[in-house]
């Protein structure tokens, strides 16, 4: 296996005591916090494999809940993520789950609040790294390490080419990119890791390209 950075071995600056249930988890949260847009209201959070047996005794609990808060994973206030979504107004609820799973961090996070709810899949893959495999029964890939945006768009022809037009004539280099559908001619997804963070003016002209629903930005 091959490390990019020292970081890739001993793993990031965090609330221990693991890299992968605690760090990962953290992400996981964070991820969801940012693609849901803003504090949701309530979250049920159903937790497989390693997260499922662990989760209490490696802070794999607290992490999530502190993510979903909008804490990074060196954020002190980590250790009383419970109390302060309670005082935020965040009902959280964790299940079990006994069935397999891909991989054995996995945890799925469904979030929301009186007007909308969203739903992720996320798993921690070590070194305080996470990937979104996810995001409301669309299969992607979304590492979280880049900044990134996330495209619902109709499944017609023109839409992925009217948004790469954009970010190529802004000069916006294209690192990753997915896209996603659940039915031929329906809604799709698409999610594109950039190399710098997208400006709010450019962002304002991917949501006026033709068959475009909305676009998310996510930072690293």
């Amino acid at each position: 296996m091959k490390f990019r950075s020292v970081f890739d071995v001993i793993g990031p600056v965090m609330i221990g005591p693991s890299s992968s249930h605690t760090a990962g988890a953290a992400r996981i949260g964070k991820m969801a916090r940012q693609l849901y847009g803003r504090q949701p209201k309530w979250a049920k959070i159903l937790l497989y494999g390693s997260f499922a047996k662990t989760y209490q005794g490696h802070g794999t609990d607290v992490a999530i809940v502190g993510g979903l808060l909008d804490f990074d994973t060196f954020d002190e206030r980590i250790r009383e993520a419970f109390q302060l979504a309670e005082e935020a107004g965040l009902t959280v609820e964790f299940i079990e789950e006994e069935g397999a799973s891909d991989h054995p961090n996995t945890a799925r996070i469904k979030i929301g609040d009186d007007e909308s709810d969203f739903e992720l899949v996320g798993i921690s893959i070590g070194g305080g790294k996470a990937e979104i495999t996810e995001i409301n029964g669309f299969e992607l890939r979304l590492s979280g390490e880049n900044p990134a945006i996330l495209v619902l768009h109709n499944d017609r022809h023109g839409a992925i080419a009217s948004v790469t037009s954009v970010l190529a004539d802004n000069k916006i280099n294209i690192g990753h990119m997915e896209v996603s559908r659940r039915d031929k001619g329906k809604e799709a997804m698409m999610i594109i890791e950039t190399d710098q963070r997208i400006p709010d003016e450019i962002m304002e002209n991917l949501e006026g390209c033709e068959h475009i629903l909305s676009v998310i930005s996510i930072s690293e």
